[in-house]
């Protein structure tokens, strides 16, 4: 399997504010770091960089003055006289205007997050530009012929919308490559999500639309993180009614309830036919993970893999989550083995 990946990553690690407390931010570069040593050690198969792609890109998916945004945060935070990690102190919540995109940097930061875990730092732009480039370059793989790449983003994107920041998420590198499937001239895309976190960002964009399939494996949103998204009532809207799915799972969740869900989600990809799979692959649903209430196994994720290739479908997995860096490159390569013993091939 082809692997995708760019030492850009290292130019963003910032702080995050978390239990009421400024710490560093648990998305660090150790991560890919680890799943990159992992992919080589297990002779996976080839690590190619990516190639580079005009930001009009990003926007098919992403309002283009939320990509300006991104792009100039840094120098009109440094402009207004600081040099340290940029985070949002206001948030256009309830019956507060968000309508208008403020002109100051501390007003656009607010707009355009939703929470304080994406710090933007001077190397910030670079490495979400390059992370939105590998989940690119892996899709244009698959467009390509091959019948599954690894995108190994970082950082993780599947909590950014159209318009907004979070969860460590900037651009939403897994709706990107689907947007670019769609654009190259597939008819549909499942988008499968199995974080353990609920992918609010692939649901935002694509909640409207029935030319992509989302569903999303994760913590129920009433004890976990994004809390306000990835109830099973969200089932779309309009056109893109029945097209959302998802299967909120209780902490403490193991291998045997979490694959009656993986069994139901792909039952219904499978019943939508779609010409490829994009999967954002997190692993934090793992028993030792230190921001996450599952209880899988490292064993569990080759199953997991293995169902995946049931569905015989040229699949993309785009890295997200994952925090037990000692652990995270075992767990995300075995997703990868996993799938490939199931027979779809390289």
């Amino acid at each position: 399997m082809l692997t995708i990946y760019s030492d850009a990553h290292h130019l963003h690690h910032g702080c995050e504010l978390k239990d009421g407390v400024l710490m560093p931010c648990f998305e660090q570069p150790g991560r890919a770091d680890t799943i990159l040593a992992r992919v080589r050690a297990t002779g996976l198969g080839p690590v190619a960089a990516p190639g580079e792609y005009d930001s009009a890109r990003y926007a098919r998916v992403h309002s283009p003055r939320y990509v300006r945004f991104l792009e100039r945060a840094w120098d009109e935070w440094t402009a207004s006289g600081r040099s340290h990690d940029a985070l949002p102190l206001i948030w256009p919540v309830r019956d507060l205007r968000g309508d208008i995109e403020p002109e100051f940097i501390d007003g656009k930061l607010g707009f355009y997050a939703m929470d304080a875990g994406v710090a933007i730092t001077a190397g910030t732009w670079k490495a979400v530009r390059a992370s939105a480039d590998v989940a690119l370059t892996g899709m244009d793989a698959l467009l390509a012929g091959e019948r599954s790449a690894f995108a190994l983003c970082r950082p993780p994107g599947h909590h950014a919308a159209a318009e907004y920041m979070g969860g460590y998420c900037y651009l939403n590198n897994a709706a990107i490559a689907a947007q670019s499937c769609l654009d190259g001239g597939a008819g549909k895309v499942a988008l499968l999500d199995v974080d353990y976190h609920h992918g609010n960002g692939g649901q935002s964009i694509f909640y409207q639309r029935d030319d992509v399939m989302f569903l999303s494996l994760h913590g129920d949103p009433k004890y976990s993180y994004p809390y306000f998204s990835g109830h099973r009532d969200e089932t779309g809207a309009g056109s893109g009614l029945g097209f959302n799915h998802n299967y909120p799972l209780p902490h403490g969740t193991g291998w045997p309830a979490y694959s009656e869900a993986l069994n139901h989600a792909c039952g219904r990809i499978a019943a939508y036919a779609p010409d490829a799979l994009v999967v954002s692959l997190g692993v934090d649903t793992f028993k030792d993970d230190p921001i996450s209430q599952f209880r899988l196994e490292s064993e569990d994720f080759l199953r997991l893999g293995a169902r995946i290739a049931e569905l015989g479908l040229p699949t993309l997995f785009v890295m997200e989550g994952g925090y037990m860096v000692d652990d995270i490159g075992v767990n995300a390569v075995n997703v990868l083995t996993g799938f490939l013993a199931g027979g779809v091939g390289v």
